[in-house]
């Protein structure tokens, strides 16, 4: 319906009820705020800071995988590849997968879960790939001096992380093209050509000027492994703090202003009294090493003299523990905090894929920005691992209501153990800022988790989402969810919330 009028409002109200049945409350006494099409419209709630919007679910690509060996289908049910070829994985089927082509025939069918791998970092072995910088960083690299017109550089969208951005020089100026990705996983400038990897793309458009209207002739001059290691180290005069924001394991938390770059920033000190230099150098080489949209980004440092500054981009809403207990969160409804858990499963995939484990994963080392945006933060204590598994020193503080009981007990730390964390931190979330345990004792804690006891679920949660949470505090760490399978399920409820097909 298009308009509505006073006399309609109990049967919007009845309709309101039936979607989103944790949001009855506000809507109540805001008669005049309720919106006429929730179906069309992103749902709003009203806040102490203004109205709260769930965003409309994004078409997430398929990841990409290659066919590791050539495959010759024996039925009309299987699909067949050759050595190379370039598939998006649909859904896993036992032994299978149900995987369509992304050339050619674009054909769909099974073929043997051993026969295709993921491909990961596909990107970083080209010299024009930049990775996560923004658009003035890409401009000031493309005007130095050593770049001609034709230079130029690809580098993840700002404002989608699914997708990328062309850089170039052209008559002194850059221009920008956004690559988009279909429904399948394929790159595209023009819906009329699309391809299966972004080398492709470039390829293409290289041999081929005129179609993009400017030359992509040679890939930025700054060499990669001088862009790698751009000077972090910045003077202590240039910022300024302002206001303690929080003490964490290392040390205070302070909002503060960069003079140099005239913009807010976090900053976080090492404790005088604390020797163990070596971890906190440790979290600097990880963040460094780190670009994804929702993880937290190192901006620069300040090493020299005591006490150390690491500086991060500030998130305006601070931590989500207290935003979750504040204002705000006590209003949110289920479908704000499932958009916002799929953030941080995504973060977290990224961290998977890498083999590193956060080893503190709770809401209190989540960040919160404007919009709902949650960024996974504190890497002092993750590790970056070849065997999968960190085995921590006895002496090592653990976070005991959070930590998976192979690790509190054993010390063995894993992507597997941060999964149990993120199962703690949706019980959290859907508590609206809970103690997990409340009441009980950390060596309480761990004779009821032996015991086989689970965190009951939450008022107001959802069935499907505490069926999630169950799932990552399973005994054996083998039958937990890998991040990527709980971001996935996190944003198929999402959308179906966000379409009306299921009810919260």
């Amino acid at each position: 319906m298009e308009s509505c009028c006073r006399c309609c409002m109990p049967c919007l109200h009845r309709l309101w009820d039936r979607l989103w049945p944790d949001a009855r409350r506000r809507s109540d006494t805001h008669d005049n705020h309720v919106i006429a099409n929730p179906a069309a419209e992103a749902a709003e709630i009203r806040t102490v800071s203004g109205d709260i919007r769930v965003p409309s679910p994004k078409k997430r690509p398929v990841q990409l995988y290659a066919a590791l060996f050539d495959f010759e289908a024996r039925s009309d049910e299987e699909l067949t590849v050759k050595e190379g070829d370039k598939l998006s994985v649909i859904e896993k089927r036992g032994d299978y997968v149900l995987a369509k082509k992304l050339t050619g025939s674009l054909e769909s069918g099974l073929v043997p879960a051993n026969y295709v791998a993921l491909l990961q970092d596909e990107f970083a072995k080209h010299k024009w790939y930049y990775g996560n910088i923004n658009r003035v960083k890409a401009e000031k690299l493309l005007l130095a001096s050593q770049n001609n017109d034709g230079s130029f550089l690809v580098r993840i969208s700002e404002s989608h992380s699914d997708e990328y951005t062309i850089s170039t020089r052209g008559e002194g100026k850059v221009y920008h093209f956004r690559i988009q990705r279909s429904s399948i996983g394929a790159y595209f400038v023009s819906d009329k050509l699309s391809f299966a990897t972004l080398g492709e793309l470039i390829s293409y458009y290289q041999r081929n000027p005129r179609i993009l209207g400017v030359l992509l002739k040679e890939p930025c001059a700054q060499q990669r492994e001088l862009f790698d290691m751009e000077p972090w180290e910045r003077p202590r005069e240039e910022f300024q703090l302002h206001k303690k924001l929080g003490e964490g394991h290392f040390g205070e938390v302070w909002e503060a202003l960069w003079t140099a770059e005239n913009r807010k920033v976090a900053i976080k000190m090492l404790k005088q009294e604390d020797t163990k230099q070596d971890e906190f150098v440790k979290e600097v080489q990880a963040l460094k090493s780190l670009h994804h949209p929702k993880l937290i980004q190192l901006l620069a440092m300040c090493s020299r003299g005591e006490p150390v500054y690491i500086v991060t981009e500030l998130m305006c809403k601070g931590s989500l523990k207290s935003y979750l207990t504040g204002a705000e969160g006590q209003v949110l409804t289920s479908a704000h905090l499932i958009y916002m858990g799929s953030q941080i499963a995504e973060g977290m995939a990224y961290l998977e894929d890498r083999s590193i484990v956060h080893r503190d994963l709770a809401a209190r080392n989540i960040l919160v920005g404007d919009d709902l945006v949650c960024k996974v933060a504190d890497f002092g204590l993750a590790r970056i691992i070849k065997d999968s598994v960190y085995t921590a020193s006895r002496n090592t503080k653990i976070p005991v209501r959070w930590t998976a009981p192979e690790a509190a007990i054993h010390q063995r730390f894993s992507v597997k153990s941060d999964v149990w964390s993120f199962g703690v931190l949706l019980y959290e979330m859907m508590s609206r800022g809970k103690m997990p345990y409340e009441g009980k004792s950390n060596k309480e804690v761990m004779d009821l988790l032996t015991s086989g006891f689970r965190l009951p679920c939450p008022p107001r949660c959802p069935p499907n989402i505490y069926h999630i949470m169950m799932g990552c505090w399973a005994a054996e760490p083998i039958k937990r969810p890998s991040f990527h399978a709980l971001h996935s399920q996190l944003d198929s409820i999402y959308a179906r919330i966000y379409f009306k097909t299921i009810e919260v």
